[in-house]
């Protein structure tokens, strides 16, 4: 794929009707190679995915609001600019909270062959976010959501208007 701009106004959106808004940065019919890029909108309550752990490193950025972060097992608070590092290995899934739509930016590596585990966990749970039972099978993990995993087969909207 060549090089190119693209402005977050102007990139597909998808809303999925658990885990929010998916804003992709690459194109769906031609995905990046090596890193996989986007901005997750997430509403107070809403996971951005399963509880997972994948074997290359991710990272996230909160570009404005706040969401809870489940990292291996601990839980924190995330505000605006707060940054997160998962290396590869690492079970995690964000959590829209506050009074406001959580902006984070999603980078991660992609290897193949991938590798994902979905470990069973109460506390994302409580969100509808952990898999009924430990699993290394997507499909299985995210039986439960309608549309399946994120963006799965959600709707394309309009991209929301970037928080000021």
């Amino acid at each position: 794929m060549p090089s190119y701009v693209l402005n977050l106004a102007d990139a597909p959106a998808f809303d999925h009707p658990v885990s929010g808004i998916r804003i992709l940065l690459e194109s769906p019919d031609a995905p990046f190679a090596d890193t996989g890029v986007n901005v997750q909108v997430l509403r107070p309550g809403q996971p951005n995915c399963k509880y997972h752990a994948e074997g290359a490193q991710e990272d996230f950025l909160v570009l404005a609001g706040e969401c809870l972060a489940l990292i291996d097992g601990k839980e924190r608070t995330l505000r605006t600019w707060d940054f997160v590092h998962c290396a590869g290995g690492t079970p995690h899934v964000f959590v829209g909270a506050g009074d406001s739509p959580c902006w984070l930016l999603a980078i991660g590596a992609r290897r193949e062959p991938e590798s994902l585990d979905f470990p069973a966990d109460e506390r994302a749970a409580q969100f509808g976010a952990s898999a009924r039972a430990s699993t290394g099978d997507g499909e299985e993990a995210y039986a439960d959501w309608p549309g399946g995993p994120p963006p799965g087969d959600a709707p394309r909207v309009t991209t929301p208007s970037p928080p000021r």
